[in-house]
């Protein structure tokens, strides 16, 4: 009866960790490049305690177990701002920008402005990178062009080029807060383009996830119900071997 409490207690885990992720999901349903996550489950299978002076073999017991988070690289709609910082991915690939420590991470989030010594940053306060660094921007550079191969162009002439990389496999990115991403090994995309003017929206869809909420809460109903009945039946059993006499 332990056993049934304790499989019960893994399922209800296991789903609290989903709610808090489709929560964050519906949270950024309006952030500029954010990717849509979803937990991975798996049965976790584990035997009873030993126990070999009993006559029955032990059983096999199957709990629930959710061991990784999936992010749905998909790309988003565009929505068109004007703004000449603005700038969208149509095709696989990240933009790059620098941490405080110097490390470099990987965003779809296109949201970018200028400091007040103008350098171009991220939404988050990251210097945006080109194939030559960090770009700072002047009065005399005047309208910035941004080519779809993220060639700078200003009144001054070429200022460098947006550097963009991609993964062979995204999927072991770890993440780094809302919309950056942490990898290694870097590569050059192909047929990856830069949008001006534009940013990349969220890809998750309200719909689906306002379903999985519900599905989630009844899910957690049922196996909470489950628990009680258990736990009655636990009772129920103690107060009756307690009347027998010996």
């Amino acid at each position: 009866m332990e056993n049934a409490l304790l499989i019960g207690l893994s399922r209800q885990t296991a789903l609290r960790n989903q709610l808090d992720v489709v929560a964050n999901n519906m949270a950024n349903i309006n952030t500029s490049g954010f990717k849509a996550q979803n937990l991975l489950f798996e049965e976790y299978m584990m035997p009873v305690a030993e126990a070999t002076e009993f006559q029955t073999q032990d059983e096999t017991l199957s709990y629930v177990l959710d061991y990784a988070t999936h992010t749905d690289f998909t790309n988003g709609s565009f929505k068109a701002t004007g703004n000449d910082y603005d700038l969208a991915l149509e095709g696989e690939g990240f933009f790059v920008v620098q941490l405080a420590d110097g490390t470099e991470a990987y965003t779809r989030n296109g949201a970018f402005h200028l400091s007040t010594d103008g350098q171009l940053m991220s939404s988050e306060g990251w210097p945006v990178l080109t194939t030559g660094g960090p770009i700072n921007f002047t009065a005399e550079d005047g309208i910035v062009e941004i080519s779809q191969d993220g060639t700078i162009a200003t009144e001054l002439g070429t200022r460098g080029q947006i550097r963009v990389v991609s993964f062979e496999r995204p999927q072991d990115l770890e993440k780094r807060g809302e919309t950056t991403f942490l990898g290694e090994d870097p590569l050059i995309p192909e047929d990856t383009r830069i949008v001006q003017g534009a940013l990349e929206q969220s890809n998750v869809d309200g719909v689906f996830e306002v379903t999985r909420l519900i599905e989630i809460t009844r899910s957690y109903e049922s196996v909470s119900k489950m628990l009680k009945d258990a736990d009655e039946l636990r009772q129920q059993a103690i107060s009756t071997l307690g009347k027998i006499q010996a």
